[in-house]
């Protein structure tokens, strides 16, 4: 059963944090470009439990988050998790968060296609908010892959992004 006919792009992280904040500031690029047919835009900061009900309310969520993975800062896995364990060991400050609100969706019988996006970045302790120019130059990059994959779930077309890619 359908809960909704559109997509959800969430961008998940503490702007405040620099680099931490990468999916937050996609969420606000995207928010501000031309709108693409069927998704829906929610900055999601760093929300755990309080973005159940948006989770509720969706067949299909594209989240965009930070990872302490120690990859190149800037490289972009795509990560469906199902359960909690699928997430990477080492997400930034907020994984407690997603990884209990995953558990919780389960529990509940509710758990949506999730499509995680995840950049490694070198360290949370950067304050402020701008990027580093690591993951600024992926910026497009994430916005591109957001909107590709929304209009192939528009088109009944599940195709996976690739599992890696390396920001310039």
């Amino acid at each position: 059963m359908q809960v909704n006919n559109r997509v959800l792009f969430l961008g998940i992280g503490n702007y405040l944090m620099g680099d931490e904040g990468i999916g937050v500031h996609v969420a606000q690029r995207m928010a501000a470009a031309v709108p693409t047919p069927r998704l829906d835009i929610l900055d999601g900061g760093t929300g755990g439990f309080y973005l159940l009900e948006y989770f509720e309310q969706y067949d299909e969520v594209i989240i965009v988050d930070a990872t302490l993975d120690r990859r190149k800062p800037g490289t972009i896995r795509h990560i469906t998790p199902r359960f909690a364990s699928d997430f990477p060991q080492a997400m930034s400050t907020h994984d407690i968060g997603l990884k209990d609100l995953v558990g919780a969706l389960q529990l509940l019988g509710r758990m949506p296609v999730i499509h995680l996006l995840v950049v490694s970045i070198e360290t949370v302790q950067q304050q402020g908010t701008a990027l580093t120019n690591e993951l600024e130059a992926v910026v497009p990059e994430l916005m591109k892959r957001v909107s590709a994959f929304a209009a192939a779930m528009d088109d009944g077309v599940q195709n996976q992004l690739p599992l890696r890619l390396t920001g310039t």
